[in-house]
């Protein structure tokens, strides 16, 4: 199997697992990486997603073992430019992108598409498809323009060019980096956090807000809207009664909500 995947204490951890090929991406990894996604946000033991790479690296992009017809135009009308689906951003669960090594091209721009990134300080990292005589895939044109703007979109995607982890972080694309070793330790610690603390219809309910908002070009009026139609959902339930009575107490919450039971999508417009 191209993925592999565990499920501990409310973490699923998805390993892109094909070390062999520095985990190149296939078709075969797209649509299990979807299928995965999909199993996971319906299932309520599940809290939060990790998603990250066997060693040595997260993603080497494409498997390019065809050579030079690597981008021939395939015969199927199936082909997409995104071939994760759903992404990562449209899940209700938290996911956090544990990029523990080099990750190129699409393993770049998946990895874009998770809530929470941490880079590997010394990886080496790049969206090079404008310099093999393609373009950037995943939603990139749009991930990384809402994740860190719209100059550094533009230098990245257009130029082709290959940055570390450090400078990952200054351009607002990863939230931290860390050594190789320490990347997937530091997400599984954040995830198991989460998974215990962090009450799971209030995290898919913000976590939709603010991707809903990225997608639609909400403006603030709107939002304080969502924000407060959203807060009339949860006010008043056992969860809202259940954080407070667990802060107090000094002890893990237990959490009611059920997102397979009681979800409903935000209104659109």
């Amino acid at each position: 199997m191209s993925v592999r995947i565990e499920i501990t204490d409310g973490v699923a951890v998805v390993t892109l697992d094909r070390p062999e090929r520095r985990n190149a991406f296939t078709g075969a990894m797209g649509r299990a990486l979807g299928e995965a996604y999909r199993a996971f946000d319906a299932d309520d033991s599940v809290r939060v997603i990790v998603l990250t790479g066997a060693p040595p690296a997260f993603c080497a992009g494409a498997d390019i073992g065809s050579g030079d017809t690597t981008f021939d135009k395939p015969d199927s009308t199936a082909f997409s430019a995104s071939p994760v689906d759903p992404p990562a951003f449209a899940l209700r669960k938290p996911v956090i992108a544990a990029v523990n090594g080099h990750a190129i091209g699409i393993g770049l721009t998946i990895a874009l598409q998770a809530d929470i990134r941490i880079v590997a300080e010394d990886a080496r990292y790049a969206v090079p498809q404008v310099r093999l005589g393609v373009l950037p895939d995943a939603m990139a044109h749009w991930t990384v323009a809402k994740v860190a703007g719209i100059s550094v979109a533009a230098d990245i995607l257009l130029s082709g060019r290959t940055f570390d982890g450090n400078e990952a972080v200054r351009l607002g694309l990863a939230g931290r980096c860390l050594p190789a070793t320490e990347v997937l330790p530091a997400a599984l610690a954040m995830a198991r956090d989460m998974a215990v603390n962090v009450a799971p219809m209030s995290a898919a309910l913000s976590k939709r807000l603010l991707w809903d908002t990225a997608i639609h070009g909400y403006e603030p009026a709107r939002v304080a809207e969502l924000e407060t139609e959203l807060h009339l959902r949860v006010m008043g339930g056992p969860d809202a009664r259940e954080g407070l009575r667990a802060c107090v107490d000094r002890r893990a919450p237990v959490w009611s909500a059920r997102l397979s039971r009681d979800w409903h999508d935000l209104p659109e417009f």
